[in-house]
């Protein structure tokens, strides 16, 4: 912060004498960034506050907010910037530049780059979302500053008035920058899906254990950096008993906390191994169902005989599959009707 202070007020005062619209472009540049460095220290005092009543799964979420306040604010000083560059370009005067200009400018491309190497450091470090986007500013601080640079050197060998394009270009660095930090705050705050190393990570410890038979509705919730949560159903024998089934899935959990950092909460899903009629249903509906979909997958499978056998089952879906979910439901009922006198009841799942 202190840093680019420094910077903002250098830029800005010879940017003033020499009016220069880039260099004060860049110099209020610099001052956004002494601003987004002080919203990421308030977030990361608020992230780490510890969980309450109002807020039982932390604070964590706080840095996501940051983060879009910073997208927001670096996208109003863009399109400020920009319309002061086309007045420039209006006017097509041509300034003097002191040797101090080229001086500003040529300290400021290496403290930027400077504190880029630190910022993407201790990004990786904390897995940090709001580092991580300060180190994609000063990226592209650096660019922005280098094209200030050349504008003017190109001003001072000809008479086109490039202060003012290289001006727009800044902008244009500076709102492709806040339109980046954006996306990334809105997409976690949206619900962004887990990492796949994380989720195959999960699925391994539970896999790790051998009475389990199979998975499925695995979802993982992220409240922000070191508050995952997660919720799975995990299928075991329908022979073995409540007592030895739950301390089986209370030490799946268990390691998954401990090694993972993710508090995973299980649900037993049993299988009757020896319903043979079910089994073999089962399999003729998968195949018979590969028409829809090649990755179309069926959990939770029984038979619940009657008057009139219902066959009961969950669907997964891909997203990317175009049919609507009712379509699908449809498609599977035909399916299970034609196998015989049975009454289907399907519920269709994306993953």
């Amino acid at each position: 912060m202190l840093s680019n202070l420094v910077l903002a007020a250098a830029k800005i005062t010879l940017g003033s004498m020499f009016s220069l619209v880039s260099i004060v472009a860049d110099g209020i540049n610099n001052v956004s960034d002494c601003g987004s460095g002080l919203i990421s220290l308030v977030s990361f005092r608020i992230s780490e506050k510890p969980a309450d009543s109002e807020h039982p799964y932390g604070h964590r979420r706080a840095e996501h907010i940051a983060t879009l306040t910073m997208g927001i604010l670096v996208l109003f000083l863009a399109f400020e910037l920009v319309r002061g560059s086309i007045e420039k370009l209006i006017g097509g005067s041509v300034s003097e530049v002191s040797w101090a200009v080229f001086l500003v400018l040529g300290v400021s491309i290496a403290v930027k780059a400077a504190m880029y190497v630190c910022y993407r450091r201790e990004a990786k470090k904390l897995s940090s979302e709001v580092l991580r986007a300060s180190a994609i500013d000063s990226l592209c601080d650096c660019g922005a500053t280098a094209s200030a640079l050349i504008g003017l050197l190109i001003e001072q060998y000809t008479s086109f008035p490039a202060d003012g394009v290289a001006g727009i270009l800044v902008a244009l660095f500076i709102a492709w920058q806040g339109i980046s930090i954006l996306k990334a705050a809105v997409s976690q705050l949206l619900g962004k899906a887990p990492e796949p190393a994380l989720v195959e990570a999960i699925k391994g410890e539970i896999s790790a254990e051998k009475r389990v038979l199979g998975m499925h509705d695995l979802h993982v919730f992220s409240y922000g950096q070191n508050a995952l949560y997660a919720t799975v159903h995990i299928e075991m024998d329908a022979t073995m008993s409540a007592i030895e089934a739950h301390a089986i899935i209370d030490g799946i959990e268990h390691a998954v906390r401990e090694k993972l950092g993710v508090s995973l909460t299980a649900h037993l899903d049993p299988v009757d191994l020896f319903d043979t009629e079910a089994l073999a249903l089962k399999e003729e509906i998968l195949s018979a169902a590969e028409g829809i979909s090649k990755d179309l997958e069926l959990h939770d499978f029984r038979l619940v005989r009657g008057k009139q056998t219902k066959v009961i089952f969950d669907a997964d879906v891909p997203f990317s599959l175009e049919k609507t979910d009712g379509e699908i439901c449809a498609a599977l009922e035909e399916i299970v009707e034609k196998c015989g006198d049975f009454l289907p009841v399907v519920t269709v799942e994306r993953r």
